[in-house]
């Protein structure tokens, strides 16, 4: 059984990791660039993302000027702005990013609000689905 502060220690390294892998897939970046960067290896990057293996303060700190934030950010120590906790979540999502790419890259208002709207029906239909089961 793990004890209290090792809990916290390790929900503090996941967060460390959820924070890593949003920016870096925010920048574009894949693990192996990120891992060129913090002279690491992309397995190591990975188990970072996890929250597996604690991250170094000087890999931390690597880490922060890489991705073009601050130690404080990549640690969550700062605040969150104005549901930036939500987004981070929702962006780390597989997917999330992809499908925000794409409906980017819709050149057209009409086409946006089209894939907007079956997002929404999805999601309505699941909300829907999820409350019979």
């Amino acid at each position: 059984m793990m004890s209290r502060d090792a809990a916290r220690a390790a929900a503090f390294e996941q967060k460390i990791g959820a924070r890593l892998r949003a920016r870096r897939r925010q920048l574009g970046l894949s693990q192996s660039e990120l891992a060129s960067k913090l002279g690491v290896s992309f397995q190591q990057v990975q188990k970072y993302e996890r929250g597996a293996n604690r991250v170094a303060a000087s890999t931390l700190a690597a880490a922060a000027a890489a991705l073009g934030v601050s130690i404080g950010w990549l640690a969550a120590e700062e605040a969150p702005q104005d549901g930036e906790k939500d987004l981070l979540s929702a962006l780390s999502r597989p997917g999330a990013l992809e499908i925000l790419r794409a409906f980017n890259a819709i050149p057209d208002a009409r086409g946006r609000n089209a894939l907007l709207v079956v997002a929404e029906e999805l999601a309505r239909l699941s909300h829907g689905s999820s409350a019979h089961v």
